[in-house]
């Protein structure tokens, strides 16, 4: 038999853990079943599993009630599928949670979420000053990369590492995979390369790794590389936005044919899960309908939707983008100066608020805006995913 890899030993660890608890008889084998489906998911980012997950915590609510272990679960996994209210009322459900250490990390994320900036960065600050955890050090660490400190971002991402035990390495490889996009996103390549290289020797067979190095070889134009990676990634993972990238690739290399194929598979996927209630497709498909397939209309009534939800500069700029494909002017103006106001620096962000200020008759703005994202990333028009 074939040595597994690191992902492939944790996979196996969570699922015989999982067989140990059986059929749950008790408020902490319901918890602790919920939270190993839960955790199976995160580690394999597959949307039947999250659902898997989110059923079996629904059954152990009804079973146990609100035990805050158990709320802690159902508010990360609101979080990752961008439903704040559902957090918030997850939250809310056991007394004290909210307050608790735990509660306040997820508070950090639901700020920055919602736009309260200077919040998530202070909470971050004193979570930090309170226990010096190695996913709060990374949390302040992407605020301040968002913010254009890189320099201090890839100090916090370093003494997260430094906090990350031997038996977390895939903490350490994700700590590493936020570094090289630090670099990715500055059209850094050499450096990210170095960084993703770490991640893959410090937790091998990883899918998310693989993902991110197939963004770096189709950033180098190393089409090949960066096809093989993401037909091994799609392989285990259907996720729409790896389709929807993969699509991107395709159209970057000139085959049109390929691309298409890839784009219908993501549409269709984005819009099976927005009916089921994934919210956190929104924002992809205002990027999908605003630059993918071009329908204007449609990109705004997605904005809208994904802005009703949480504002803050990604939604502001999404919505902002999709009001100048449909030819209202002055309205995306205004929305990408509230984008803007957010002090966010990102030569993407820059570049589509040049385009919007140079329509609007900004030229000055405009050019000025042009600058600071070549300055930023001068490979900002090259090929990259869409993270949200």
């Amino acid at each position: 038999m074939a040595n597994l890899t690191d992902y492939q030993n944790d996979l196996r660890k969570i699922e015989r853990n999982i067989a140990e608890i059986g059929s749950p008889s008790d408020t902490d084998r319901a918890t602790r079943r919920a939270y190993g489906l839960y955790q199976h998911a995160a580690l394999t980012g597959r949307l039947d599993e999250f659902t898997a997950a989110e059923a079996a915590i629904a059954e152990a609510f009804d079973q146990v009630g609100s035990w805050p272990d158990l709320c802690l679960v159902k508010a990360n996994l609101d979080m990752k599928f961008h439903r704040l209210q559902g957090a918030k009322r997850a939250l809310a459900m056991a007394p004290g949670l909210t307050e608790s250490f735990a509660g306040r990390t997820v508070w950090a994320d639901i700020h920055l979420q919602e736009g309260r900036y200077r919040q998530a960065k202070q909470m971050c600050e004193a979570l930090i000053a309170e226990n010096r955890t190695w996913d709060n050090l990374a949390r302040l660490a992407y605020w301040e990369s968002k913010f254009g400190r890189i320099e201090d971002a890839e100090v916090l991402y370093t003494e997260a590492e430094e906090e990350i035990t031997a038996k977390e390495m895939r903490g350490y490889a994700w700590v590493q995979l936020q570094k090289g996009l630090l670099h990715l996103r500055r059209g850094r390549y050499e450096q990210a390369a170095v960084h993703y290289r770490r991640a893959a020797d410090a937790y091998s067979g990883y899918w998310l790794v693989e993902d991110h190095l197939a963004e770096l070889y189709g950033s180098q134009g190393k089409y090949d590389e960066a096809v093989a990676l993401y037909e091994r990634v799609l392989a285990e993972n259907s996720r729409p936005e790896l389709q929807q990238a993969f699509g991107e690739l395709y159209a970057a290399m000139g085959e049109e044919c390929e691309a298409e194929k890839w784009f219908d598979k993501a549409l269709a996927g984005f819009l099976e899960a927005s009916a089921n209630g994934g919210v956190h497709y929104y924002h992809h498909l205002v990027d999908f309908f605003s630059d993918v397939r071009e329908d204007a209309s449609a990109a705004v009534a997605w904005g809208r939707k994904d802005f009703e939800l949480r504002r803050n500069f990604g939604t502001e700029a999404a919505l902002a983008w999709a009001l100048y494909r449909n030819g209202q002017i002055e309205e995306a103006d205004e929305m990408m100066d509230y984008a803007l106001g957010s002090g966010v620096q990102d030569g993407h962000l820059f570049a589509k608020a040049a385009t919007i200020k140079a329509a609007a008759g900004r030229s000055h703005e405009s050019a000025q805006l042009s600058g600071r994202a070549f300055a930023l990333n001068p490979h900002h028009q090259g090929f990259h995913v869409h993270r949200s």
